[in-house]
């Protein structure tokens, strides 16, 4: 398994940041590199709510794992090349008054094998880079709502 995390302080309360990421159907209005999303169950939030997510040419299906208000939320990713046994993103969100540190940590399983481990780094890399560009969306769409 591979794991990687990047992090932003963005200059927003957390309740602010929350707000946005417990909005999960409507990331498409703020991640740039997300085209369209939306929900595809009838639950919006909390652990089993699932988004369809269209980036470029892949659809992706997120399903909430992990829900804590305010901290903490994690997802699957399913939708990913068969190589991918499994994969995900934990957001992680500290802070207090105007200043909040959102971390973003992938996870991808590829299998234990040496080759395959070195697939789960190249795709985790590449899962880095999108998650950076996630997180100046965030930080963008925030500084616009102010």
């Amino acid at each position: 398994m591979s794991q990687t995390a990047v992090t932003s302080t963005i200059g927003c309360p957390r309740d602010a940041v929350w707000a946005v990421l417990a909005d999960f159907g409507a990331i498409s209005r703020w991640a740039p590199n997300v085209e369209h999303s939306s929900l595809t169950t009838e639950q919006a939030d909390g652990v089993d709510a699932e988004r369809r997510v269209q980036v470029g040419r892949n659809a992706l299906l997120e399903r909430i794992t992990e829900w804590e208000p305010g901290r903490r939320l994690g997802y699957t990713i399913s939708g990913l090349p068969p190589v991918v046994r499994s994969a995900g993103n934990t957001w992680t969100i500290e802070g207090e008054g105007e200043a909040t540190t959102v971390t973003v940590t992938t996870h991808v399983d590829a299998g234990p094998r040496p080759p395959q481990q070195l697939v789960a780094r190249v795709i985790g890399r590449a899962m880095a880079r999108a998650s950076r560009e996630l997180l100046g969306g965030l930080e963008n769409h925030l500084e616009e709502s102010r």
